[in-house]
């Protein structure tokens, strides 16, 4: 007898061999025609996977993640299927799964063209249609490459002479195509409801830029087409919301070749970052932290001692000077411990929090950079709290609270949680770690909050937590994190005096609650769609006259409104009012005053927001209690919403 246990620990038993759809069979016919693939003792295996022993088994389907996987590697090979009956001479060469997708990659020197992809999506369907079974079969290492060279698959036929002899390997077929994988894959191609092919690209094989450029063909997968409709909505939106874009229309930034992955920031946009600058330094301020300001150039021993050196060198930059190398400071934790050491300590000092603006650069590949969310030249909103070790818990959950409390602030209060805990290669103590690890457990639990776990993700000196926001169309930005560090003070020299008298290194958490600036400003200008809540908006309010009788009145309400804090502008040109007050609209201004003869001589203005909505005429004064309390709200309660 076999027995097989099931994820709610039921058992079913068997008088022979059987394969994951004859287990589903056996529990549901509807099950069995969900049934996308099977896990057997933790093992993604085909649903045709016999079961000749006692095993542990999951039946996946598309409600799961590992199903929607297996959909997506299932239509990447659909798609190499539809290519080669539309263009026999194309070459296959690799084809993975990615966020939200697959792409596969061909030889193929005439190019695919937008039309193209066309035709290929069309086949696709009809193969769809046909329902053609998905059928995994096991050939040697040796027979492999015989059977592509055969084929003329010459790119996967190279795969397999990487692959040690004697190695048995799995090949599917479907129809009259066949292709080299480790599968798994659906059971047959009418499993495969809804994908769209998205955009073409170059890519060199094996990314070796001395090897031939092949077609990258992108595509997404889901389950259905009405999550298929919902991702393509929210990349229209995100479309919509691209920052670069919007930063061009808004006069936020700009970049240029002559400073690679640095941004040139314009008198708008500027304002945007001192305003969040000035922020966070006042959050840090009211909780303890001193602000400090260290060097943007150190001598490269200080990194070869800390570390960073051989983990970071090649994106280092680097210089000489008489005899000396020097890095262009790429973190400021070094820094910071050399400041920390300046003077004895004692444990009465700590817990110490001590943060900067920190100006960071990184050689980051050319290739990765985009817009503000990649950069060479970035600004941290960066502190190290330096403690005890019985100090860990209570940091963590002050940290904790405080991240959030800043997030509702900008608007996200959907925040995912994971902790990462220790990894093979990692130093100290396995002691110090189960501390660190429960404290940081502790500290989440004790905050109420959900998180998963993610093991053997923390850093090589100690568990992070890492805090990620999501965002009004659904992406997720990884932002915050506090992480522990046994290592780094100790390389450093750093210790204090405990109450015993003795000398301790102490433990320094790193943490970071927006991240980089530029790139959480970048994020905000998505999330916002260019329309910032007040307190952010670099132009809180224009003021607009109807006609050049009321320009004096204008500069005077303007005078009035600046003295006051407030980012005003006036615009006197002469151009008719409704011109303006659609130009200011598009420019995102959330407040627009439009004054004419009667509200001069009430000392009134008229009020409309960037949405349209006509507040009316109010007393200055009024206006000004109005601004006031929008911008106390911050983005918790906006007064537009």
């Amino acid at each position: 007898m076999i027995s097989v246990t099931l994820p709610d620990g039921s058992q079913r038993q068997f008088d022979h061999p059987v394969t994951i759809h004859d287990v589903a069979n056996d529990i549901g016919a509807g099950l069995a025609r969900a049934a996308l693939a099977g896990k057997v003792n933790g093992i993604l295996v085909d649903t045709s996977y016999l079961i000749e022993n006692d095993a542990d088994i999951a039946i996946i389907t598309e409600r799961d993640d590992e199903g929607l996987d297996v959909i997506r590697h299932s239509t990447s090979h659909l798609m190499a299927q539809a290519v080669k009956q539309l263009y026999p001479e194309a070459q296959v060469t690799i084809g993975p799964v990615i966020d939200d997708g697959f792409y596969y990659d061909f030889s193929y020197p005439q190019g695919f063209t937008p039309e193209d992809l066309e035709k290929i999506q069309k086949r696709m369907e009809d193969l769809v249609k046909q329902d053609i079974p998905v059928i995994r079969e096991e050939v040697s290492r040796d027979a492999g490459i015989e059977l592509f060279r055969e084929m003329g698959e010459v790119y996967k036929a190279e795969i397999l002479e990487d692959i040690p002899q004697g190695e048995t390997l799995s090949v599917y077929r479907q129809g009259e195509f066949l292709d080299l994988c480790r599968g798994p894959h659906v059971p047959s191609t009418g499993k495969l409801k809804a994908f769209k092919l998205m955009k073409l690209a170059g890519a060199y094989w094996r990314g070796n830029s001395d090897n031939e450029m092949l077609q990258r063909v992108y595509g997404t997968a889901w389950k259905d087409k009405k999550e298929l409709k919902a991702y393509l909505h929210r990349l229209e939106e995100a479309e919509k919301r691209d920052h670069r874009k919007l930063a061009k229309s808004l006069d936020l930034f700009h970049l240029q070749e002559e400073a690679t992955g640095m941004i040139f920031w314009h008198d708008n946009g500027w304002r945007i970052f001192r305003e969040v600058e000035n922020y966070i330094r006042d959050v840090l301020r009211d909780n303890g932290y001193q602000e400090v300001k260290t060097p943007q150039v150190v001598d490269r021993k200080l990194w070869e001692k800390s570390g960073h050196w051989d983990k970071f060198g090649d994106m280092i930059f680097s210089t000489h000077s008489e005899n000396r190398d020097y890095a262009v400071k790429p973190m400021n934790c070094p820094c910071h411990i050399q400041i920390f050491n300046q003077g004895l300590k004692s444990y009465r000092e700590l817990p110490l929090r001590m943060a900067e603006f920190g100006s960071c650069h990184r050689n980051e590949p050319s290739g990765t950079l985009h817009g503000l969310m990649r950069l060479r030249g970035f600004t941290q909103d960066d502190a190290h709290i330096f403690c005890t070790e019985d100090q860990i818990q209570s940091e963590v959950a002050t940290f904790i609270h405080l991240l959030h409390e800043v997030y509702a602030d900008f608007g996200f209060n959907e925040i995912i949680v994971k902790l990462s805990t220790r990894p093979d290669n990692r130093v100290g103590s396995d002691e110090v770690w189960d501390k660190a690890e429960h404290a940081l457990e502790q500290a989440l639990n004790a905050a109420e909050l959900k998180w998963d776990l993610q093991p053997g993700e923390g850093a090589f000196y100690g568990p992070k937590i890492e805090f990620s926001l999501k965002d009004c169309i659904g992406r997720v930005w990884q932002c915050g994190t506090i992480q522990v560090d046994f290592s780094m003070p100790g390389r450093l020299d750093a210790n204090y005096v405990a109450d015993d008298g003795s000398k301790q290194v102490p433990v320094m958490l790193h943490r970071a609650i927006l991240g980089s600036l530029e790139r959480f400003i970048g994020i905000l200008i998505e999330e916002y769609a260019g329309s910032f809540p007040t307190w952010l908006a670099p132009k809180q309010v224009i003021i607009m006259g109807i006609s050049d009788k009321q320009s004096e009145y204008v500069k005077n309400v303007a005078n009035n409104l600046q003295k006051q804090g407030f980012r005003v502008d006036s615009d006197l040109r002469n151009e008719k009012i409704g011109f303006k007050i659609r130009e200011h609209t598009l420019r995102r201004v959330p407040y627009l005053i439009v004054v004419g003869e009667r509200e001069e001589q009430n000392n009134a203005v008229a009020v409309r927001t960037r949405k349209g909505e006509d507040l009316g005429a109010m007393q200055l004064e009024d206006f000004v209690g109005l601004l006031q309390k929008d911008i106390a709200n911050r983005s918790r309660l906006n007064i537009e919403d």
